[in-house]
């Protein structure tokens, strides 16, 4: 991965397409954004290919990302809450949050970080009727 200096920040070209870095939102995604997402990106496709391999009926998948900084430590991310909201059919809770155990641990990013940051989840389910 090559990355090029541009006047505010960093770029990358990706297979996917460009990525503009800088510590200036209006200038491109903020480093902490992109650490945030990869965590809670491979958290969730992780989870959705276990709910998949079981045949768990779901329909829709949010996760909500809270995070917390510390100021005195060069704004170091801390905690990162995931919050998932599943909608689905016939949605059995405690086999969700053993999937979720499970996508935890085959996930690079969380266990990439797991020494250095508390990664919180929760969940939540709406049952959807047909």
């Amino acid at each position: 991965m090559d990355l090029y200096l541009k006047e505010e920040g960093m770029r990358v070209d990706l297979e996917y397409g460009q990525l503009d870095i800088s510590g200036d939102e209006a200038f491109g995604f903020r480093p902490y954004q992109l650490m945030v997402a990869s965590i809670a990106g491979c958290s969730s496709s992780v989870f959705r290919k276990i709910l998949k391999k079981q045949r768990t009926d779901i329909a829709d998948m949010k996760v909500t990302a809270e995070v917390e900084r510390n100021p005195d430590d060069a704004n170091r991310i801390e905690r990162i809450a995931l919050h998932y909201v599943i909608k689905g059919y016939h949605l059995d809770v405690d086999k969700l949050y053993k999937n979720l155990e499970v996508a935890r641990k085959n996930c690079s990013m969380i266990r990439s970080v797991e020494d250095t940051i508390t990664i919180e989840e929760t969940l939540e389910t709406i049952e959807l009727s047909r």
